[in-house]
């Protein structure tokens, strides 16, 4: 059987809520509000407290303007902070002030105007999935797209590079040496770059180099 754990956090919750709706009653009841609408009106006052919360929740995890919902929390906020501190003996209940009263009647008005805000608030607009945009074939334009910069219309020639000479290792240039002096020897004449090349085995890039370091 799993154990009962009271949640200290929640439980100042209830009493602090409970203490405050309190308050909200006997001052709507003060201000001429009899029977069930000295208990609506603290209903009212919380409901659009919480109502204002949540949407800031929301509006700041879209990235939205919270103003509205910040504005909203607050009347509520003062509406409870308010009670609270007339009931605790600042003000005679049994003489409550007219402009006190005009409050407490008008603020069914305000509860209704600011809840019906906070509802049809408009909201961050969704951006479209890729299948959305493949599916209707438009794309989002770039926010900003940089100007090209025209390439000049004739560009001067740059001169080719030279090739590359490859490197010949020593043992092969020694090798080379060795069928061009047996050429020699046999022919009576130099050995040519392309017999160098069939001989060696070698590309004609490379021939032509230890062609060079032979003569």
């Amino acid at each position: 059987m799993r154990s009962l754990r009271v949640d200290a956090v929640l439980v100042q919750a209830v009493i602090a809520g409970a203490l405050s709706f309190a308050h909200l009653h006997d001052l709507a009841a003060a201000a001429g509000q009899s029977g069930w609408k000295a208990w609506a009106y603290p209903i009212s006052v919380d409901l659009l407290l919480v109502a204002a919360w949540r949407r800031l929740r929301i509006l700041r995890t879209d990235g939205a303007p919270v103003r509205a919902a910040w504005l909203w929390f607050a009347v509520a906020l003062s509406a409870s902070l308010g009670a609270n501190i007339a009931t605790a003996g600042l003000l005679d209940l049994d003489h409550v002030p007219d402009w006190l009263s005009i409050l407490v009647a008008g603020w069914p008005a305000l509860a209704f105007l600011g809840g019906t805000l906070l509802v049809h608030a408009p909201g961050p607009r969704p951006q479209p999935t890729p299948a959305e945009t493949e599916a209707t074939g438009v794309e989002r334009a770039p926010e900003s797209v940089p100007e090209a910069v025209e390439a000049p219309a004739t560009a001067p020639a740059l001169p080719a590079p030279p090739p590359a000479t490859p490197a010949v290792p020593a043992a092969l240039v020694a090798h080379a040496r060795k069928v061009a002096d047996e050429h020699r020897a046999r022919t009576g004449a130099p050995i040519d770059t392309d017999t160098l090349r069939v001989r060696l085995g070698v590309p004609a890039p490379m021939a032509d180099a230890i062609a060079a370091q032979l003569t």
